[in-house]
């Protein structure tokens, strides 16, 4: 992996940097922003009801949204110094717990500052009361309490990742089920604590509650990141170390800070999740009062709405959609890459050769790689931005409502389960690869131990089933996981933005309304819902036409698959191969083997 002959090995290293550096601190950032600017307006609206904990101070609600902030920074930077550690640097037999602690205090410090800080802020400069201190408190302490439920599931000191590990000794499917597993058990712990955040924050502030909550949990962002942006420090540092030949002294300790590398990263990524759920709650709750403002009273969602409720699965199945299309899009980049490394060794095979002087041509990969996701990132950022556009203007702010209800609720699992899983596999085989299985392996493997008696981990059976899962895992936990932050948020900005365009259209109901009649449903609806209404004491709604509904729908569904049937039918027939692509050249199996497009590319490339 870090071998100077490697032609991919710069390329991850930069990917390190750009994705849990760069990425996550851009999805931070948004974050950041986001729940700053959702808060203000909410403050405003909320200010103006009769009663409400705000009422009449909308200008010192305002405020706190930026003062937060401004001792989160202070706090972050103070907390900073707290930072150090007295453990050896042994290689990675090391206890990833007290590492961690090391990283924790200034963590600790910074959010014992920050609450301190808070205080005055709330109670003493704003004067809003505890009430909304109590709501910024429990944002931060849910933030915290994110980061140590990933930590459990991410760390190799605990249960999860050593059931991985264990399951390597019977083959590649079982660790990919284990993995699969751990990750999806992940989402419970995470989905409590956010749950009680918003019912607690809500109860005790409204929506504003709710988005100083958000911007509670990232005020202290700045060693938040700093801790995520440690792992493909530590990381890189110890792939520079192995491509510059360095000692075997320089290398147990790079190897023992890599040890923590991938648990601070899912650990940050826990986080990123966390708020960015908080924060696209608070900008859903912000589009909602612009409805308000518009129909001038209170609205109510009611997922009994057909257009709502059919939202809510279209928003649910969205993330699904942008992660396939994510996923697919590594896919595709990795299969172009592959093909480039083994071009470079064929073309020298002296790359081959240990220690040979030799160097490959790093600039392709990285040119890969770089072109991929610059292209490939086009139709999922358009999926993500059109959807809410077109719901809205097609079928009005019901279906919005739904929608972004469904997204949000759909991507915080996948994005939790999709960050563990991947984190989890890493550091299963990072572990086994570190000798911790040697004795298992030794056993049950004999031909991998040499003639001095040590056992040649990496040539075992049962790191390379690890090393299935760690693949599997890594366009997870670097891709779809975290591009999924973004999609919460984005989608409820565009709404917000776009919800005057909305309203204009046939007084929210879209150009749906210009064809579906109330009137034509009202009776049936009445009667599938009356008792339960009546029994909720919820007044009745009447929806859009159930049967024209029925009929769009299917007429779209019709055209789109007409669409994809005619483009099939005229795309030129794909060459198939006989053998995959990597044995193609062994076999001497004449045809090609992959798309047309990847050959085509890599040989412009090369």
């Amino acid at each position: 992996e870090d071998d100077p002959h490697n032609p991919g090995t710069i390329a991850d290293n930069v990917g390190d940097n750009v994705g849990d550096v760069a990425g996550m601190g851009a999805d931070l950032f948004e974050s950041y922003v986001g729940s700053i600017i959702a808060a203000a307006s909410l403050a405003v609206t909320q200010a103006q009801k009769e009663g409400d904990t705000l009422q009449g101070k909308s200008t010192q609600a305002i405020a706190l949204a930026f003062l937060l902030p401004a001792v989160g920074i202070v706090a972050s930077t103070i907390g900073f110094f707290a930072v150090n550690t007295s453990a050896q640097g042994k290689g990675w037999d090391v206890h990833l717990g007290t590492l961690m602690w090391a990283l924790e205090k200034g963590m600790y410090l910074a959010a014992a500052l920050f609450t301190a800080g808070a205080y005055v802020c709330v109670v003493q400069i704003c004067g809003l009361g505890t009430n909304i201190f109590a709501c910024v408190i429990i944002g931060l302490a849910a933030g915290m309490a994110i980061g140590k439920v990933t930590e459990y599931f991410t760390s190799f000191d605990f249960g999860p990742v050593m059931s991985i590990k264990d399951r390597g000794m019977t083959g590649p499917a079982t660790v990919v089920i284990q993995g699969l597993g751990v990750g999806m058990i992940s989402c419970v712990p995470p989905t409590l604590v956010l749950s009680v955040a918003i019912v607690s924050t809500s109860a005790l502030g409204g929506a504003y509650g709710v988005a100083i909550s958000a911007v509670g949990m990232l005020s202290t962002l700045g060693i938040t990141l700093a801790t995520d942006a440690y792992g493909p420090v530590a990381d890189n540092a110890g792939g520079l170390a192995e491509l510059s030949h360095l000692g075997k002294e320089v290398r147990d300790i790079t190897d023992s800070l890599d040890a923590l590398g991938n648990t601070t990263a899912a650990t940050g990524k826990g986080f990123a999740i966390g708020s960015a759920c908080l924060v696209g709650l608070a900008l859903f709750g912000a589009f909602v009062t612009r409805l308000e403002d518009a129909a001038g009273g209170d609205l109510h969602v009611d997922l009994l709405d057909p257009i709502t409720f059919a939202g809510l699965l279209v928003g649910a199945m969205l993330p699904y959609w942008f992660s396939a299309m994510t996923m697919k899009s590594v896919g595709m980049a990795a299969n172009a890459m592959v093909l480039e490394i083994k071009r470079q060794f064929d073309a020298n095979p002296n790359l081959l050769i240990p220690n040979h002087p030799d160097r490959p041509d790093y600039d392709t990969c990285i040119k890969i790689s770089t072109d991929a996701s610059l292209q490939e990132m086009i139709a999922p950022g358009a999926l993500v931005m059109l959807s809410p556009v077109l719901c809205g203007v097609c079928f009005g702010t019901r279906c919005v409502t739904g929608l972004l209800a469904g997204a949000i609720a759909s991507s915080v699992q996948m994005a939790i389960s999709s960050s563990n899983t991947g984190g989890a596999w890493d550091n299963a085989k990072k572990y086994i690869s570190k000798g911790a299985m040697d004795a298992v392996i030794g056993e049950e493997e004999p031909e991998t131990v040499d003639n001095t008696g040590k056992v040649q981990t990496k040539k075992s059976q049962i790191f390379k089933a690890a090393v299935t899962g760690d693949t599997v895992g890594d366009p997870l936990k670097d891709t779809s996981g975290p591009a999924l932050n973004i999609m919460m948020k984005l989608m409820a900005i565009i709404s917000v933005v776009f919800a005057p365009l909305f309203l204009a259209i046939k007084d929210g109901d879209g150009l749906l309304g210009f064809v579906v009649h109330d009137k034509d449903v009202a009776a049936a609806h009445d009667a599938v819902v009356a008792a339960t209404r009546r029994l909720a004491q919820v007044p009745v709604a009447s929806p859009a036409g159930g049967g024209e509904l029925v009929a769009m729908a299917f007429g779209l569904v019709v055209g789109v698959g007409g669409v994809l049937a005619v483009q099939r039918a005229t795309a030129p027939p794909r060459a198939k191969a006989a053998k995959p692509a990597l044995v193609c050249r062994a076999a001497k199996v004449e045809g090609t083997p992959v798309e047309p497009r990847l050959l085509a590319h890599t040989a412009s490339l090369a």
